[in-house]
């Protein structure tokens, strides 16, 4: 048993992992990896996650539009990328897909006509060519589809 954990009770632990999830909301994965740094068994893992997202605690599609809102509007990311992130994250690919309706159409390109305008006036000693090319690199490692960063760099 590892000594430096510190013991708490079932109790204890729980209200812990309800302030981790009123905190920001998370998905099952972060409360997964959070509980264990607990020394808990797995009907206690179980009890807790029930208790969790029986209480609203946990809620899957909750943080789903949460993290698709707050990557897009705030961090500027492109479905691609947000959806590559929430894959790791253990989300499944349908619950995704009916998330995206949280990006407005005219915002996503708003957003990247934004992104593009800002990154290609920053390239200098480059002709007219040469920049659009790198701008349309950078937004593709932003997360934006092809389709769409072509819409808006005519």
């Amino acid at each position: 048993m590892n000594s430096d954990k510190k013991l708490y009770t079932f109790e204890e632990i729980k209200q812990k992992l309800v302030n981790y999830c009123v905190y920001q909301d998370r998905c099952h994965a972060e409360v997964e990896q959070k509980m264990r740094e607990f020394v808990l068994i797995p009907e206690a893992r179980e009890e807790i996650l029930l208790y969790l997202m029986k209480e609203n605690y946990l809620n899957e599609e909750r943080f789903t539009r949460s993290y698709i809102r707050g990557k897009f509007y705030l961090k500027n990311w492109g479905k691609t990328k947000i959806k590559i992130h929430l894959k790791q994250k253990g989300i499944n690919n349908k619950l995704i897909l009916s998330c995206f309706d949280e990006i407005d159409d005219n915002d996503y390109l708003m957003i990247i006509r934004k992104v593009y305008e800002n990154y290609e006036s920053k390239l200098k000693g480059l002709n007219d060519y040469q920049k659009k090319m790198k701008t349309v690199k950078y937004l593709l490692t932003r997360g934006f589809e092809y389709d769409a960063i072509l819409q808006v760099s005519d």
